[in-house]
């Protein structure tokens, strides 16, 4: 427990000599360092900042973006010139500085300590990040498919309906389209998102989006199941009205219009099962699942 303690009140101090320069970038002075790290002598100290430089060139880094000699006091002698100024360290410059230093010193032990767990707290905060970025992508993903597996479904309400021909179908599909992007149709949304002809707009939905959609494509048709309908013009109505429904619902709960959703990197539906599922449909039922 006293261990961690000095640990923490180390951090505290190496973290209270951080400053900021005129354009708020953060820096440390290397004579304030050498006095934490418990150096009697600064001259001594312009020994481990030389090593901490060639550690910084080892590494493919710039030293001038590192270690920046600044209050340079004119003397008589370059090592008297040298001892009379500072070293601007950067961040990084101090974990050279630190990891070079004399390890006999508490102090320098210390801190290699706290670069050494700082260094895993942010492999960890890495790891969740990608972790969190793997769950998003699996949830779009899974909903890109479940949204394709729908839109079939879909397509055998309209037929019911009496919407055959893939000119027909368009049409249909495009009313819950005006319903739910405040009268935009999919070559319209295409347009302000900047896609071409041949990118099918559902690929660059992320997830909301494609919650939304798939609400939509479901809510119709389940009502064109239910309802019975057997005309082209109420299926097209009620698509519409689900379409409006939806973005309503939508502008209350998260306070966005669907045409002014991110528009996301593309997503492809690769496996076998989405491959069967598309082979069922004609060229032109593609571009609408």
């Amino acid at each position: 427990m006293k261990t961690n303690q000095s640990q923490y009140k180390s951090v505290s101090v190496f973290e209270k000599l951080r400053k900021t320069d005129k354009a708020n970038k953060e820096y440390w002075s290397a004579r304030d360092l050498s006095k934490l790290l418990g150096y009697a002598s600064y001259r001594s100290f312009i020994q481990v900042i030389d090593k901490a430089k060639a550690a910084c060139i080892n590494t493919g880094q710039e030293t001038a973006l590192h270690f920046k000699d600044f209050r340079v006091i004119k003397s008589v002698g370059k090592d008297l010139q040298r001892n009379g100024g500072d070293v601007k360290l950067s961040r990084y410059g101090c974990y050279l500085i630190i990891q070079n230093a004399d390890p006999g010193l508490k102090p320098v032990a210390l801190g290699q300590v706290y670069f050494a767990i700082q260094a895993r707290l942010q492999e960890l905060n890495q790891q969740r990040k990608s972790k969190n970025f793997k769950i998003v992508k699996d949830r779009r993903y899974s909903l890109r498919r479940e949204l394709a597996k729908r839109n079939l479904q879909l397509a055998g309400a309209a037929r019911k309906a009496g919407i055959v021909k893939p000119a027909d179908y368009a049409f249909f599909q495009n009313h819950g389209y005006r319903g739910l992007y405040g009268g935009l149709d999919a070559k319209a949304i295409r347009n302000i998102r900047g896609l071409d002809t041949d990118e099918n707009i559902l690929d660059h939905m992320d997830s909301t989006e494609l919650a939304v959609n798939l609400f939509r494509v479901t809510q119709t048709a389940e009502m064109l199941n239910s309802e019975n309908v057997q005309d082209s013009a109420e299926a097209n109505s009620i698509h519409f009205a689900v379409g409006l429904k939806a973005r309503k619902a939508i502008e209350e709960t998260v306070g966005i219009l669907p045409e002014n959703f991110p528009v996301a990197d593309t997503i492809k539906l690769a496996n076998s099962k989405d491959k069967k599922l598309k082979t069922r449909k004609s060229a032109k039922d593609k571009t609408v699942l």
